[in-house]
């Protein structure tokens, strides 16, 4: 790998958003409603309960892609 100054510059980055999240979270703010977006699936029996996010799948995989887009036009 020749350009390890974009492997830093990204790990760096990485970790200011982490540390941004982790002070969030530190600080007693309530986390987003992740897991509970409509659109979601959840079946509940008398013995029996089952949980698929599909919604939040979907909307963390959009803002994985754009976050990884974004980093890969800062070549």
């Amino acid at each position: 790998m020749e350009n390890w100054g974009l492997v830093g510059k990204g790990l760096i980055a990485l970790g200011v958003v982490l540390v941004m999240i982790g002070a969030y979270l530190a600080l007693g703010f309530p986390f987003p409603p992740l897991g509970r977006l409509p659109g979601d699936i959840r079946i509940e029996r008398e013995n029996f309960h089952f949980y698929f996010p599909l919604t939040t799948c979907l909307l963390l995989s959009g803002v994985l892609s754009l976050i990884l887009w974004a980093l890969s036009k800062l070549k």
